[in-house]
């Protein structure tokens, strides 16, 4: 795995101070992302205004440098705006001008894009001219804010829209520090010319494997020490590449066997007893700098029927046990391990807990008169909303900074196309068999999905394979009979296999496909470490 060395020196340090890609191709890949880049240089993604930043680089973008000017723009908020401006707001479907009133009437601070509000299969055009529409809606000074759950792998919400990325294990399993920080720049860097300015990531849950029903393959493994040195990276790659990212969720989910999005999770371990395990990830995102982090749904072993997003001692721990400073958001708020049907008083019970970001209640414009409501008889105190406000837009202007700079080019983002053939040849896991494959030239797929089965041939046709009855079986499910068996997924889904040899991308993205089809030829040996233990990840051999 990932450099002993550098992880425990980031560990003691740390105790020292206290859902996938679509119709993208490698090809289409490269050239869209030039244009892409090209066009962005020319305007601001908030405003359409020429980019002109003071900054030489994106990543020096800190919120504590806009204090004065968030509490100018703040002092100037009537309550509503005041009460919005603590809401990141969802909508149903598709229409495009729902999300802008959303803004407008509720003086929203932000909305976040979920794929049930794209079309099947966006394009980029589609996505920008929406995202161009969301950020001119908000008036006063406060950028809009624009969130997506961008982590890769199976949270991918843009689609064909976005680069294809893997999910966080897969940056893992390259165990390449400089790699994952470049592959989260790139990642960065194209959200930023699609409009977003908030990525819902990294996951910076460990994960105990296939007990993990929840967070899986979107962990960086099962290793604490290692799962924090790779968070580390992604944040000060998100940085570089402009958007603000959150990492998630406090105090930590991959042990849990209950998916949050259905009931409460319950965590059998106090966060003080998290401390030098699951709390490990979040401490090295805060000392890497990460403007927000987001608490989940999480119950404690005191308080089992309130989740961390309502508990106040959640949100306390997270301040005062990390000592950070930056801005947290609540999850979803309209997932059913919030108590629902409360007209607005889920958002007030999270903001006096202590939240500063209400995320997706079920009715913002409740809310929002719930805030106002409650600052009114007493039940959050003005001040405390104020200051959780400037805390928002402070980070917010501060990520538009960032954004200008990336736009004139300062970003150090490398090229994508390369970046992410890199990141699919280095991730690539053998779990049973040798390293290297002993090479073929033909190939037939007899298991797996309709959808992967084309997508593996057309990648292996990419790499003069030839595809038909003959040649090298190759399963994209635990076969018993093929003589290959290739997984997209967690390396545990393969465990059951009977071929002779497996391998994992941890994800199905074209990249990762093309990696797969290039070590069935015989022209790339297989290096990835595997990021995860669990029963049966020992028959792995050692490809490093």
């Amino acid at each position: 795995m990932r450099s002993r060395l550098s992880l425990l020196a980031l560990t003691t340090t740390l105790a020292l101070a206290g859902c996938s890609g679509g119709a993208s191709t490698p090809e289409a890949d490269s050239k869209d992302t030039q244009s892409s880049s090209a066009a962005a240089a020319e305007s601001d993604p908030q405003s359409g205004a020429k980019t002109e930043s003071s900054l030489d680089d994106p990543a020096d973008a800190d919120p504590a440098d806009f204090k004065d000017e968030a509490a100018d723009i703040v002092g100037d908020f009537s309550d509503d705006e005041l009460a919005g401006s603590l809401i990141i707001g969802t909508w149903e479907g598709s229409d495009t001008q729902t999300p802008v009133d959303m803004v407008k009437q509720n003086h929203l601070g932000g909305v976040i894009v979920m794929g049930y509000n794209l079309s099947e299969n966006p394009t980029k055009d589609q996505v920008t001219d929406l995202t161009k529409k969301i950020s001119g809606a908000r008036t006063k000074g406060q950028p809009v804010s624009i969130g997506v759950d961008q982590e890769g792998g199976p949270v991918s919400r843009l689609s064909s829209a976005a680069l294809p990325f893997p999910p966080l294990m897969g940056l893992a399993a390259t165990d390449d520090s400089d790699l994952i920080t470049d592959a989260t720049t790139v990642q960065g860097q194209n959200l930023t010319d699609l409009g977003f300015t908030i990525d819902f990531a990294p996951d910076s849950d460990v994960t105990v494997g296939p007990k993990d029903k929840a967070i899986n393959v979107r962990s960086g493994g099962t290793d604490h020490e290692d799962v924090a040195g790779v968070v580390a990276d992604a944040v000060e790659g998100y940085r570089s590449g402009g958007v603000a990212s959150s990492a998630k969720h406090f105090p930590g989910h991959g042990r849990l066997g209950v998916d949050s999005h259905e009931s409460l999770p319950v965590s059998e371990k106090s966060i003080e007893e998290m401390e030098d395990s699951d709390l490990l990830p979040f401490k090295s995102a805060v000392k890497a700098g990460v403007p927000m982090v987001m608490m989940g749904h999480i119950g404690l072993p005191d308080a089992k029927t309130t989740p961390a997003t309502l508990n106040e001692k959640a949100y306390s721990a997270l301040r005062e046990t990390l000592d950070y400073d930056g801005v947290i958001t609540t999850d979803a708020l309209n997932m059913k391990a919030v108590p629902q049907n409360l007209n607005g008083g889920e958002t007030v019970k999270a903001l006096a807990a202590g939240a500063d970001i209400a995320l997706m209640p079920p009715d913002s414009g409740a809310a929002q008169k719930a805030i106002v409501k409650a600052m009114g008889d007493g039940t959050l105190e003005k001040k405390d909303v104020v200051e959780k406000s400037e805390r928002v837009v402070a980070t917010q202007l501060a990520t538009a900074e960032a954004q200008k700079s990336v736009q004139a080019g300062d970003s150090d983002a490398k090229e994508p196309k390369k970046v992410l053939t890199e990141v699919a040849d280095k991730s690539l896991t053998v779990l049973k068999g040798e390293c290297s494959f002993k090479g073929t030239d033909s190939i037939s797929i007899v298991g797996g999905s309709d959808k992967e089965k084309a997508a593996l041939k057309e990648a292996a046709e990419a790499e003069d394979l030839t595809v038909g009855s003959g040649g090298t079986s190759v399963s994209l499910s635990p076969s018993t009979s093929a003589e290959v068996a290739v997984g997209t997924a967690a390396p545990w889904t393969m465990r059951s296999t009977a071929a002779k040899s497996a391998v994992t991308a941890y994800d199905s993205n074209p990249y990762a496909l093309r990696a797969v089809a290039k070590w069935l030829k015989g022209d790339l040996e297989a290096s990835g470490q595997l990021p995860a233990e669990y029963d049966g990840s020992d028959k792995a051999p050692d490809c490093g």
